[in-house]
Order: structure tokens, then C-alpha cells, then sequence
């Protein structure tokens, strides 16, 4: 499966669980074919500038013309990345 100009793509298209984790899945996979095209090539810096966009996050939204979603489920993404440190 090709992959697409940047990690980025595809993102809008996310709506739920289920695509979100094919989206993360489709990351990894960009990850182990073109990882070291990425800015952030370790997991202490990826996870950084995660927490970094997430802060900037609103100001990114109006600066391309979006809202920010007020229905987010920030609870179960923040599980999500928490079990993930365990799970096998």
C-alpha cells in the first residue's frame, strides 16, 4: 500500500475508534518504511511534540479556518496512549 505525501494525510478522515486506529496503524507503518524522513525519529521526541501540538492546538485550528472539536474524546485517547505503554 503506498503511502501518502506526508504522515498528515488522511487525518481529517478520521470520525472514530476504528479508524483512528488504522490511521495509527498506517503511521507505523509509514514509521518502519520512511522513519528517518520523520523530524521526530524517537519516541521521547515524537511523544514531545505530541504534547506540544496539543497545547498549540487551538491556535492551529483558527489559523486554518477550523474549529476546534468540543466533542473530542480526550479521555480516551489519553487511555489509549497509556495502555499502549503495556499492552501487548
Amino acid at each position: 500500500m503506498p503511502f501518502p505525501s506526508s504522515p498528515a494525510s488522511g487525518a481529517s478522515d478520521v470520525t472514530g475508534r476504528e479508524e483512528l486506529a488504522a490511521f495509527i496503524a498506517r503511521l507505523g507503518a509509514e514509521f518502519r518504511e520512511r522513519g528517518e524522513e520523520w523530524e521526530n525519529t524517537t519516541l521521547d521526541r515524537y511523544l514531545d511534540s505530541l504534547a506540544a501540538w496539543l497545547r498549540s492546538a487551538p491556535g492551529w485550528y483558527a489559523n486554518t479556518g477550523r474549529e476546534l472539536p468540543e466533542d473530542a474524546d480526550w479521555t480516551l485517547f489519553a487511555r489509549a496512549l497509556a495502555a499502549a505503554t503495556v499492552y501487548e
